[in-house]
């Protein structure tokens, strides 16, 4: 792929980010996480930290910004989960994508939530008040594990189809399958 082609799929799956963020959705159900970890596991780490705080930011500027203590929190969390889609890249396989995004999203919800109770008014600051915040946020991770198992599967599967198809359908192949045929 080329730079220029490597960087308009990029803006597009940035683009997709936004909007799956903007858009009516289920709480919690975006592509952020798949996002990190497909762009960290195909391009790399660094294009990964780049375009998924771009995305957050981008949305975040129109949904409006929050207590900056959580903001870290998640931002921190999707910095992580980019981290682990290295895994990805070195163990590129459906066990391993399966097994980092659930990872990725147990990670996020155990460090957001914390965030939510530590620097939050909405639970005491005792032992009681975390596994309450913990408990009232189930729902809200049930939603952001299927949506991110979701959008990876649908980021990682659409995206080796389409190498696979490539290469199966590249002009060298069929030239060399017709010249067989005269």
């Amino acid at each position: 792929m080329s730079r220029t082609n490597k960087f308009i799929f990029l803006f597009c799956l940035l683009a997709l980010a936004v909007f799956g963020r903007l858009l009516p959705h289920i709480w919690n159900a975006t592509p952020i996480l798949a996002l990190s970890l497909f762009v960290s596991a195909y391009f790399g780490f660094e294009y990964s930290i780049f375009f998924v705080f771009a995305a957050m930011f981008v949305s975040d500027s129109i949904i409006g910004f929050y207590s900056w203590q959580i903001m870290l929190s998640v931002y921190g969390s999707l910095f992580l989960a980019g981290f682990l889609g290295q895994y990805i890249k070195r163990h590129k396989n459906v066990g391993s994508i399966a097994v980092v995004t659930f990872s990725s999203s147990i990670l996020f919800f155990l460090v957001t939530n914390f965030a939510v109770w530590q620097f939050g008014s909405m639970y005491s600051h005792t032992w009681q008040g975390l596994m309450d915040c913990y408990t009232m946020a189930i729902p809200f991770f049930r939603n952001s594990l299927v949506g991110d198992l979701f959008y990876t599967s649908v980021f990682f599967g659409v995206y080796e189809l389409s190498i696979l198809s490539i290469k199966n359908f590249s002009p060298s192949k069929n030239t060399a399958l017709s010249a067989k045929n005269v």
